[in-house]
């Protein structure tokens, strides 16, 4: 007998494992490409530069110690950074009452943990692809019209997104060029960094940091961080929130969690864990949910999983956890280190980074908007909806509104795979599968089976279905319904009821079949089903056909019965 090791005598692992060399590197480059994502994806939301620093140190360090997809790093995003401004627009509040942010961070942490403890990780089927796809797409297109006054010196004034972009390109000849050639040779620098294998994973900081110094020695007179908001030589400051702002901030909050999951719950379907434990999508909820409480007490904007900076851990070597943490603890010391200097950077490259950003997400999702396209028509109409609201309106309405159309979308085409189909029965004792006969034939037992989810919509449909019996005698019928996987349906249930009543009336017996135990419970407590009675209800078993076989030869007893079939409770022979 072994004794309390793990598999085959070995010694149990750590819950936190053991960080390694690898992972310190891997988070000291995480932390330095923090520092121009973080501000950059602060200053796109309105917010000060500091707050996307600060989003990068506790958030981080605390998702990363308990989340269940170890090297996921938990940071601030743009979605959430768009999001959150949003959320606090409509909310009447300003994006620079650290107590008004302090307050929406907590909550989006208590959304959270209350998913991930209520081990709601499902929840995130409600997002489809073709929403995140939707969503994502018009997110990167406020990414891009969200800097063109940083990239082009031109402020546009239009509300919509694709508006302000449009009157950019209108308004031509009002750019400050200077501001545009730093832009541009940003781009430049990064996609020659980007391009060779070796700096990629450092492209958008090499170009951070080039540009940057050749801005300073040549003097060039453009808009700074600096001229924004001074960057402090500070850790983190202790915010308090204020529970003042959440009637205001907690609906908002809800759907800033379900943007922050949606891009988690992506990054846990396609980064492996190192140690060959299995992620869990609720378990990362409450990681989450943790991060954003103890990052509120502690100036961050809301958060989630980042897949741009769990990649830059990955590629750097990330083996464990630990890279996350190291990651936030290399920020914050970088920051007491060199902060005042960070206020030197151009906002042209900040712009012109974001527009790399930008491109990115849209190149990114490229594959998914094939696949949306090609798959159906409403999943399409869904992701160009979602698109057209996420330009256009609040996005924790676009999200909101996404999910519901697919929802409904989803509750269309389960209604229409509902049917009837018809088991006819071998002379060896098999059976075959056909269509659902129109016209039930007399003088012999009739087996059809059900295949859907139970839905109340399927109703009309199924009754369309039932093979006329105006003209049978010597009949009957097996109804099996080991295909049904619903929740028990108020309407499935009456429309079963009347159908049964009314083949009985014409002396038609009916023998139900592979019955599911919820909806067997569902059936017998239902006073409108009196027409049945439960002896004619057999439940399904795990032998194949089993009940179907049993019911069949019940059927065919009481069909051999001289007169009409015998009503409920009354003596079967």
């Amino acid at each position: 007998m072994t004794g309390g090791g793990g598999p085959r005598g070995r010694p149990a692992r750590s819950r936190w494992g053991r960080p390694t060399g690898r992972d310190a590197v891997a988070g000291f480059m995480t932390g330095l490409f923090s520092i121009p994502e973080g501000m950059a994806y602060a200053s796109i939301g309105g917010f000060a530069a500091p707050l996307g620093l600060w989003s990068g140190v506790v958030p981080t360090i605390v998702g990363s110690l308990f989340a269940r997809t170890v090297l996921m790093v938990t940071t601030l995003t743009s979605a959430i950074a768009l999001s959150s401004q949003s959320v606090l627009a409509a909310a009447g509040l300003d994006p620079g009452d650290l107590g008004a942010v302090a307050t929406l961070t907590v909550l989006v942490g208590v959304v959270m943990l209350v998913l991930g403890l209520l081990r709601l990780g499902s929840v995130m089927a409600f997002v489809s692809t073709a929403v995140m796809t939707g969503f994502t797409v018009g997110i990167a297109l406020q990414i891009i019209a969200g800097v063109v006054k940083d990239a082009t010196g031109y402020a546009p004034e239009h509300a919509n997104t694709l508006g302000k972009i449009i009157e950019a390109i209108a308004h031509l000849a009002e750019w400050d060029w200077t501001a545009v050639l730093v832009t541009a040779i940003t781009i430049a620098v990064w996609l020659v960094f980007h391009a060779v294998r070796w700096t990629r994973a450092l492209a958008t900081l090499i170009a951070l940091l080039l540009v940057t110094v050749g801005a300073a020695v040549l003097r060039i007179d453009v808009e700074r961080v600096s001229d924004i908001a001074a960057v402090p030589r500070s850790l983190p400051p202790f915010t308090l929130p204020d529970p003042s702002a959440i009637p205001a901030l907690a609906g908002g909050a809800v759907a800033i969690a379900l943007v922050a999951l949606a891009q988690a719950a992506g990054i846990g379907s396609t980064v492996r864990n190192p140690d060959g434990s299995r992620p869990d999508a609720s378990k990362d909820f409450t990681a989450q949910g943790l991060a954003n409480v103890a990052g509120g007490l502690f100036g961050a904007l809301p958060t989630g999983g980042s897949l741009s900076r769990t990649g830059v851990a990955q590629s750097a070597g990330a083996q464990s956890r630990w890279a996350g943490v190291f990651a936030g603890v290399w920020l914050a010391v970088i920051v007491l280190i060199v902060g005042p200097w960070v206020g030197e950077i151009p906002m042209a490259v900040i712009g012109g980074l974001l527009f790399v950003i930008g491109g990115e997400l849209i190149v990114g999702r490229i594959r998914d908007i094939r696949v949306v396209a090609r798959t159906s028509w409403l999943s399409a109409a869904v992701m160009v909806i979602t698109f057209a609201a996420t330009t256009a309106m609040p996005l924790q309405y676009a999200i909101f509104l996404g999910a519901g159309l697919s929802i409904l979308v989803t509750a269309v085409a389960v209604s229409s795979t509902g049917r009837i189909i018809e088991f006819a029965r071998r002379d060896d004792g098999s059976w075959d599968l056909r269509d659902a006969p129109t016209v039930l034939e007399s003088g012999r037992t009739t087996v059809l089976a059900y295949t859907g989810a139970g839905l109340f919509s399927e109703v009309n449909r199924l009754a369309d279905q039932w093979p006329d019996a105006s003209e049978a005698h010597d009949a009957a019928i097996v109804f099996v319904l080991r295909g049904w996987v619903g929740v028990p349906s108020a309407t499935f249930m009456r429309g079963l009821d009347e159908q049964v009543g009314a083949l009985r009336e014409r002396d038609i017996a009916v023998v139900l079949a592979g019955v599911p135990e919820r909806l067997r419970d569902a059936l017998l407590r239902n006073h409108d089903l009196r027409e049945l009675g439960e002896h004619n209800v057999l439940a399904a078993t795990p032998v194949l056909l089993e009940s179907l076989d049993r019911a069949y030869a019940e059927a065919e007893r009481v069909r051999a019965l001289p007169g009409p079939p015998p009503a409920p409770g009354e003596p079967r022979d």
